[in-house]
């Protein structure tokens, strides 16, 4: 019985997922917004801030975080709210499956999606901030700290898809909580780019590591419970 209830969320899980997925590939809505919103943080910066280069290098971290944190959001928002406005999200509940599988599929693809605007971002920032970003440590860190992201994000945006200033509610409840995400994932890009030792990476990475570890098991416990209400 065990296995089988394992195979069911698994498949629950990889069905939201895909679904999500399809989705975005027929409308190409949710991905081209998150892309240009990304694009235009980038010029804005870049034209904005009339640097040195090694200054424009030294930031580059920030920055990009920032952007990615942005672009993020407005991807979270629009993930859950086509769901609620076509009515898709009521069918997900009456599904006879797990409450969490839906969390989990919806989790994985707001990470995929984040995770194809980064790909996309870390090369252009190494041409306007001559700064290469596209580093094994770089993409570790990206890898956590959308993780803890999409993690709180995705539960975050559950609840405030309810209400009418959804758009505005989001960010006030998100911003606050993944603080801790985006000092240790700047400090440890920082501490990539700049060639620090490791010693003086790894503190900013477990605290990405136990961050996504909790935050991920405490969204798991209390989806159900948010969606009740």
């Amino acid at each position: 019985m065990k296995a089988t209830g394992a195979v069911s969320f698994w498949q629950a899980t990889l069905a939201v997922l895909w679904k999500d997925l399809a989705a975005e590939w027929r409308s190409r809505e949710l991905l081209s917004a998150m892309l240009v919103f990304a694009l235009l943080v980038i010029f804005i910066f870049n034209f904005a801030l009339e640097l040195q280069t090694q200054l424009r290098a030294g930031l580059s971290a920030g920055i990009l975080w920032v952007t990615l944190i942005f672009a993020g959001t407005l991807g979270l928002n629009r993930s859950l709210a086509v769901e609620k406005d076509r009515g898709c999200l009521d069918g997900l509940l009456l599904a006879p499956v797990d409450r969490a599988a839906i969390y989990a599929g919806k989790a994985l693809a707001n990470w995929v999606f984040m995770l194809i605007v980064a790909a996309i971002m870390l090369p252009l920032f190494g041409i306007f901030y001559n700064a290469s970003l596209v580093l094994p440590g770089v993409v570790l860190v990206v890898l956590l700290g959308a993780e803890g992201y999409v993690a709180v994000g995705t539960l975050l945006a559950s609840m405030a898809v309810q209400a009418r200033t959804r758009d505005i509610l989001l960010p006030i409840l998100l911003f606050p909580v993944v603080i801790p995400v985006v000092v240790a994932a700047v400090k440890a890009t920082g501490g990539y780019l700049q060639a620090l030792p490791l010693e003086e990476i790894r503190p900013w990475l477990n605290l990405l590591g136990v961050y996504d570890v909790i935050f991920t098991s405490v969204a798991f416990m209390v989806f159900d419970s948010i969606l009740e209400e």
